[in-house]
């Protein structure tokens, strides 16, 4: 794990000041949200989403044909034996993100919410332990 928030932060201040050929990067900022290494440490995938929208699939394809020159400013950013191959890909997290959300806002299931927020209870289980509120006067449950 440190050695893929290593290379998220590197990558992410490389995308920020790299000057790019490619059309379809020129003029596009990245969030860098998530870089995942192989169990070797040989490939990383870097989860990336644009700034202000845009193409999302065709941003990473232009990273993806990048990729070898990412390679070589993170061989340079980062002091590693091997310097992993580089694949970006999509982060749809947000989006399933926005899905949950208009889930919670539907009406059926905001009024479960709520009906589950008013009964007290943290989740409406009985979990077996003894409160010791038995309705005795001692409170040992005999």
């Amino acid at each position: 794990m440190r050695v893929g928030e290593e290379l998220r932060h590197a990558l992410a201040r490389i995308l920020a000041r790299a000057r790019l050929d490619d059309p379809a990067l020129a003029d596009s900022s990245f969030t860098v949200t998530e870089v995942r290494l192989s169990p070797d440490l040989k490939v990383a995938t870097a989860f990336v989403v644009p700034l202000g929208g845009g193409d999302l699939a065709g941003s990473v394809a232009a990273l993806n044909r990048a990729a070898g020159f990412f390679r070589g400013q993170l061989a340079r950013a980062v002091t590693l034996r091997h310097c992993p191959r580089i694949a970006f890909a999509a982060d749809r997290s947000f989006d399933q993100a926005g899905q949950i959300q208009a889930i919670f806002a539907r009406p059926h299931v905001r009024q479960d919410l709520e009906v589950g927020a008013d009964d007290g209870d943290d989740d409406g289980r009985d979990d077996g332990r003894d409160d010791g509120h038995d309705g005795g006067g001692d409170g040992d449950g005999a």
